[in-house]
């Protein structure tokens, strides 16, 4: 398909610079397959569910991917920004950097001196340049490892806050609490946070119970790529990045209950069906997976584990959209973010939300 057909233009004053207060408070527009659009609240779910539903979230933590540094060459210094995108062993993350030009193979980047609040916590955290690829992608080598190296990049680094955002505002530290979810747990490994978690609070878990529905937990890290729009014309065309993931063994048994029970699978967020459906054998069940995936979702798929889907408003031209497109088809979700756009929705990461009913639910 063209990848012109899933453009559409967006004020920049409805790109949302900082989330709901409090969480399940953010809008939620509910698209049925058919007939009129409902404008709702996050805090109104539970009403949307039916006994033996079943959500599943993603449990993905984020990293503090974005680090300050400087590269000293005999007296000039240089100040650098790093975003980590991809961790490939212990002590290595490939990040980019701008400027990528003022750094060269061999030389030492020292992150976290620079009399920010963290310097108490710790004084720097030094890497090597072992290679440069193109468009700003850099190989760091750290000299700390594992947990420390974890450790240190919470300490020094700040949230991966999309460029929408970033560039608009600067981060805060109430950032740290905000891009993530409540879901999030383990090492921190993804680079963009699963956006449509953001809106849980406790107490819409707790409601979420009394409504006679149940949680289940997967993992994805999300990459730096999730939110890119794709520059190639047609889809067939994009080259979608990999993201490891992980469905264990009680979800498997968790879908095969709600299944028998009568209910639906509920994604929430679009990494969480992508990981879902990475999963999925030929004949429709769920098997246990971990490894990379690179699925890449488009009108015409046909969707073998998810109902329904809550998931935000989407950049134009992104892989995300072009998700979406294929769950409630093009013509719906370019009617929905009509709708979404006339009403007042906020939009992005920090913004609003739609759930989607399948055809087929």
């Amino acid at each position: 398909m063209r990848v012109d057909a899933f453009d559409y233009d967006l004020p920049p004053e409805r790109i949302a610079l900082a989330p709901a207060s409090p969480r399940d408070a953010a809008r939620l527009l509910v698209v049925p397959p058919n007939g009129a659009f409902e404008d709702r609240h996050v805090f109104d779910l539970p009403s949307l569910l039916r006994p033996n539903d079943l959500l599943i979230v993603n449990d993905t933590r984020v990293v503090n991917a974005r680090l300050t540094g400087t590269r000293t060459r005999a007296d000039a210094v240089a100040r650098i920004e790093a975003t980590l995108i991809k961790r490939l062993d212990a002590s290595r993350w490939n990040a980019l950097v701008r400027p990528a030009k003022k750094l060269k193979v061999g030389e030492r980047v020292r992150f976290g001196e620079s009399g920010e609040s963290f310097a108490c916590l710790l004084s720097a955290l030094d890497a090597e340049v072992e290679a440069k690829g193109e468009a700003g992608e850099v190989t760091f080598k750290f000299d700390l490892a594992g947990a420390a190296l974890d450790e240190a990049i919470d300490a020094v680094g700040a949230p991966p806050l999309p460029p929408y955002i970033a560039d608009r505002r600067a981060i805060a530290a109430k950032d740290r609490a905000d891009y993530q979810t409540l879901f999030a747990r383990g090492e921190a490994a993804a680079v963009a946070a699963p956006t449509a978690g953001l809106h849980f609070t406790p107490a819409l878990l707790e409601a979420i119970a009394r409504a006679g529905a149940s949680l289940a937990k997967v993992t994805l890290h999300v990459g730096a790529g999730t939110f890119l729009p794709v520059k190639v014309e047609d889809t067939d065309d994009h080259k979608m990045h990999s993201e490891w993931g992980r469905v264990d063994a009680d979800v498997v048994a968790a879908v095969a209950r709600a299944r028998r029970a009568g209910g639906r699978v509920i994604a929430v967020g679009t990494t969480s069906l992508r990981i879902l459906e990475s999963a999925a054998a030929a004949d429709g069940s769920l098997r246990a997976f971990a490894g990379d995936t690179a699925i890449f979702i488009t009108p015409g798929y046909r969707f073998r584990i998810v109902d329904a889907l809550m998931t935000n408003f989407h950049l134009p031209r992104s892989t995300l959209l072009m998700l979406v497109s294929a769950f409630s088809g093009p013509r719906r979700i370019r009617e929905a973010y009509a709708h979404a756009l006339a009403e007042g929705y906020r939009f992005y990461s920090y913004g609003d939300a739609c759930f989607l009913e399948h055809q087929d639910s």
